[in-house]
């Protein structure tokens, strides 16, 4: 039983130089954000560099970028717990848990940002407006998001799942 309640106790266990009494460092949550942000960022370009280069329509080319930024979010948290010695299934339940609700409000800030910023959604590789309004989003994105993992880590959520196994 003793075992149990220690597994079950969150974070504080094994980053109590980065948080006191319960309360998530701003700067775990940034870390967080940006280890989860990779992943996007990696999916939504290679998507959008995809659907643009296909010249397919804007719908079509977004739900291949989200689709991305999920397979890659994850693909990256599944790597680091795959090296600490989980299994396939294990791993892939961990980088579920860790990174859902962050890649999805992720997702929803970033592209709600590229559908607003004037032109972008009409912009191509080549523009510049692509590659501003892209990186736009990515800093929006990770404004948004911070919070939210901040929040969830000192619950014991989250990428704070991910951190019994660095």
């Amino acid at each position: 039983m003793r075992q149990h309640e220690h597994t079950q106790s969150g974070p504080h266990e094994h980053h109590g130089h980065e948080e006191h009494a319960g309360a998530t460092s701003w700067s775990m949550a940034a870390q967080a954000t940006l280890h989860c942000l990779t992943g996007c960022a990696i999916g939504e370009v290679v998507g959008m560099a995809i659907g643009t280069a296909l010249a397919w329509h804007n719908v079509p080319t977004m739900i291949l970028a989200i689709v991305l930024a999920f397979v890659f979010g994850y693909s990256l948290t599944m790597r680091g717990v795959l090296r600490a010695g989980l299994d396939m299934r294990s791993a892939l339940r961990v980088a579920l848990a860790a990174d859902t609700v962050s890649i999805t409000i992720m997702e929803l800030a970033d592209n709600a940002t590229i559908v607003v910023f004037p032109g972008a959604m009409d912009a191509t590789l080549s523009d510049v407006l692509f590659w501003l309004s892209l990186a736009l989003s990515f800093v929006v994105a990770f404004l948004v998001t911070t919070p939210v993992n901040k929040w969830m880590i000192g619950r014991g959520k989250g990428h704070a799942v991910v951190h019994q196994y660095h």
